[in-house]
């Protein structure tokens, strides 16, 4: 590995969408990741869709594929006194432990910050639960098991999503397991920084409900400034217009000419400079009043266009975009340009996997998807190896 982590290790003992998510992102920053499943294999290895096999045999899904690449697996069963010993050994080489195991599961399998620490006083502990642990700040929740779907309603994310008279809408991605794995990934490196300059370890706490809760800022300081509840607004924005999207002849864009310099750009380019001197829409406050106005305005000029013509018109003028699907993205040079989509092998099958990029960049010490997801245990025999070789080297 290349990447500005190299040298760093971390047993990944996370499971589903937030952990590995977090442990991946450290995979493509080069750190060497050492996912530890039990036997039988992590719950995500049984989700597909899975491509096409050439002999027969299950292949690696995409899901597991996706947040799991440039990673190593061993089976251990942590139940087992055996494989707990294993576990021990592994963390005494290790820098970081992450887990996303329910409430009260690390101390039932004594792997707990407490007991790793012993092994390994230097070691970065980070833990993601739904609610968060008791010693960070006890929640009445902190027994509930979560998902995506329940903490995007739990936190906010679901009141203000949506049409104006409609049903609460989920976002898209399952960001209430994204965001916290992300913040996951930024405490591990905060930690691991503190750690090179006192030799300490510790242990590190995100909630999934407090990550998306931070998410969720705007609808904060709105409540908090004026007593007022947010609500879904549909693609507008409560104190920014125009700021919306819009159908057009063959699909929908979006438009966020919101400051001033960019409202007089798009009114030039509409051909309708008067707008610009109209009292209604003269700053920013007047044209969140009109809203409704300024939204018939650009219907108007621009249902009768394709996102093509729009684009020759807007695109570098205003802050414009045509509504993409995944299909118009792995035609966009941009994906493949930026390495935004990648090309990973799949073993058993002759249709490799593309997933998506690391949007971290450096310039001398490049982050990179390394290499597909491991088959189950396949790196155990040379991971038990380097355990005894440094079980050796100790005792000399």
């Amino acid at each position: 590995m290349t990447g500005p982590l190299s040298g760093v290790r971390v047993i990944d003992l996370t499971a589903a969408l937030a952990g590995p998510y977090g442990t991946m992102i450290l995979a493509d920053l080069g750190a060497d990741i050492i996912k530890v499943e039990p036997p039988g294999g992590e719950v995500t290895r049984r989700v597909g869709p899975y491509p096409p096999s050439m002999d027969g045999q299950q292949t690696l899904g995409g899901y597991f594929q996706s947040i799991n690449r440039g990673k190593r697996s061993i089976v251990l069963d942590l139940k087992s006194p055996h494989g707990h010993a294993e576990l021990l050994e592994l963390v005494r080489t290790a820098d970081v432990v992450v887990e996303n195991f329910g409430p009260g599961v690390v101390e039932r399998l004594n792997i707990s910050y407490e007991e790793l620490r012993r092994v390994n006083p230097k070691l970065v502990y980070g833990s993601l639960t739904g609610f968060g642990a008791a010693w960070s700040g006890e929640s009445p929740y902190i027994d509930w098991p979560a998902m995506d779907i329940t903490i995007q309603a739990m936190a906010g994310a679901l009141s203000i999503t949506g049409t104006e008279d409609g049903k609460p809408v989920k976002i898209g991605p399952g960001i209430g397991d994204i965001f916290p794995g992300t913040m996951l990934t930024i405490g591990v490196l905060a930690a691991l920084w503190e750690m090179k300059k006192t030799g300490e370890g510790q242990q590190i706490d995100v909630s999934m409900f407090d990550a998306m809760l931070s998410l969720c800022e705007r609808m904060v300081y709105q409540y908090s400034y004026t007593g007022q509840v947010p609500k879904p607004i549909g693609n507008t924005h409560p104190i920014l217009t125009p700021f919306d999207v819009l159908e057009v002849k063959d699909g929908w864009i979006a438009i966020a000419a919101t400051t001033q310099l960019r409202w007089e750009a798009l009114c030039r380019i509409m051909e309708k400079p008067e707008l610009i001197t109209d009292p209604r829409f003269r700053n920013e406050g007047r044209r969140v009043d009109h809203r409704t106005e300024i939204r018939h305005i650009l219907d108007t000029w621009t249902r009768d266009m394709t996102r093509a013509e729009l684009c020759e018109k807007l695109g570098g003028k205003v802050p414009f975009g045509p509504v993409n699907d995944i299909r118009d993205i792995f035609d966009d040079p941009h994906a493949w340009a930026r390495k935004m989509l990648v090309e990973i092998e799949n073993p058993g099958s002759d249709q490799r996997a593309i997933v998506a990029g690391q949007a971290i960049k450096f310039s001398r010490t490049q982050a990179t998807v390394g290499a597909r997801a491991p088959q189950l245990d396949e790196h155990g025999d040379a991971l038990r190896a380097e355990i005894r070789s440094a079980a050796e080297v100790a005792v000399k």
